[in-house]
């Protein structure tokens, strides 16, 4: 956890709680993918426009996330969280918390409801049917983008090679081969501890 309370102190306004509250209703309309799909422009907002938070923040907030048991999503929940330990301490990251999950769980949630429902009753409609099939290209996309984003905190591709092979052979096997990604994610913690990647 040391990770993430790196960065220096914040001032944040009302205004800023508010824009950040707006960045994740949006962001949450474009978590067409999964909230995981919107990491580059999460990134872009929080890292590189507003400086809310650090890089090694920002990753160690996905990774500590997805090694957690639970939703995808709580790398959102650390973000906040963060966010406001560097604004002031545990009420602002209670307040920080509160505001990036109800941003991202709000509209999405609202709409995936009304939407399922709909697209249920008129699951045979041609448009509906396109609408499915053009949407996995998106997603893809997205999903790529979002690999790019967490590669690049590696700066040294000749140094890293490990890390990039071990990419590379994951890819793979999940792409030709029926394994459980428990069991890959074991491994690349096993490598990890290692320090080999």
């Amino acid at each position: 956890m040391s990770a993430l309370a790196a960065a220096p102190s914040l001032s944040l306004q009302w205004s800023d709680w508010l824009d950040l509250l707006t960045h994740y209703l949006t962001f949450s309309v474009m978590s067409v993918g999964g909230v995981i799909s919107t990491l580059p422009e999460m990134h872009r907002y929080l890292v590189e426009h507003q400086r809310w938070l650090n890089d090694v923040q920002f990753n160690a907030s996905i990774a500590i996330a997805q090694a957690a048991p639970g939703p995808n999503l709580l790398f959102v929940a650390l973000m906040g969280w963060t966010i406001g330990m560097n604004a002031g301490g545990t009420p602002l990251a209670l307040l920080g918390v509160l505001i990036t999950m109800t941003g991202i769980l709000l509209p999405s949630s609202t709409i995936s409801y009304l939407g399922a429902r709909w697209g249920h009753r008129n699951r045979d409609l041609r448009a509906v049917r396109a609408f499915k099939q053009g949407m996995a290209p998106i997603v893809i996309a997205l999903l790529i983008a979002t690999g790019w984003i967490l590669a690049s905190a590696h700066k040294d591709p000749a140094r890293d090679w490990p890390l990039w092979l071990l990419t590379g052979a994951t890819t793979l096997i999940v792409w030709r081969c029926r394994i459980h990604l428990l069991w890959l994610l074991a491994v690349g913690a096993i490598l990890g501890g290692f320090g080999v990647v």
